[in-house]
């Protein structure tokens, strides 16, 4: 592996496959509003960059072409962010 090359963190791999089985789950549910709560508390706990290594290395290589347009459309329709807006 190169400098330059994307890897997944140690921590990250060390997170429970059930939590990452949570998110995939909310996802197939098209449970928008679940997979946001669970990503403010997975944010809250393991930071954001944890997150950004969970979601690009083990969530998003899991989802269906279907489940990733679907994540996707709700990204876009309701904003992105891993922080709580009021």
């Amino acid at each position: 592996m190169t400098a330059n090359q994307p890897h997944l963190s140690e921590l990250a791999t060390q997170i429970p496959t059930s939590k990452v089985v949570s998110f995939l789950t909310a996802i197939d549910n098209e449970d928008y509003s679940e997979f946001k709560k669970l990503e403010l508390e997975f944010c809250s706990s393991y930071g954001v960059e944890i997150w950004e290594d969970v979601f690009n290395f083990r969530v998003m290589p899991a989802l269906s072409k279907t489940s990733k347009r679907w994540l996707l459309v709700q990204k876009c329709s309701k904003g992105y962010t891993v922080r709580q807006v009021v």
